[in-house]
């Protein structure tokens, strides 16, 4: 990873991803950014019952981050945390310019079928094409 100084991690729903892109980061201490984005919510939230639904988002955003803290703090490493909510493949490419990236590293996941791939569900596929920087996949 020589070259390198600011990595984006964009985890996927495995904290492999986020501890393979430590590991390699920490090799050239780099500055790291790790990076969950999560889906829009489109249901209709006057049919939920639930009276408080910012703190029922909000909850769910603090336990990802308790998981993304606690791996980081396993791999002894120093990174920036950032959870967001949108489009998975813009966010991960608008972050990157914000932070100025040299590189983004993601994950694979097994594709799901022919259908998805079709109609444009591969967030790594429209990363790679759009990304202001190189984009290094490991394994999910």
């Amino acid at each position: 990873m020589k070259g390198y100084r600011k990595v984006l991690i964009a985890i996927n729903g495995s904290l492999n991803v986020l501890r393979d892109g430590l590991r390699l980061a920490s090799d050239e201490k780099c500055w790291v950014t790790v990076l969950k984005v999560l889906p829009p919510y489109e249901g209709d939230l006057n049919l939920t019952g639930i009276k408080n639904l910012r703190d029922v988002f909000d909850s769910g955003r603090e336990d990802i981050s308790g998981m993304m803290r606690e791996a980081i703090r396993d791999e002894k490493a120093l990174a920036k945390l950032r959870v967001e909510e949108g489009d998975i493949s813009g966010t991960i490419e608008r972050v990157a310019r914000e932070e100025h990236c040299d590189i983004i590293i993601m994950g694979r996941r097994k594709e799901k079928g022919l259908i998805t791939r079709l109609l444009g569900g591969n967030v790594l596929e429209r990363v790679t094409k759009n990304a202001p920087c190189p984009v290094l996949v490991v394994d999910a």
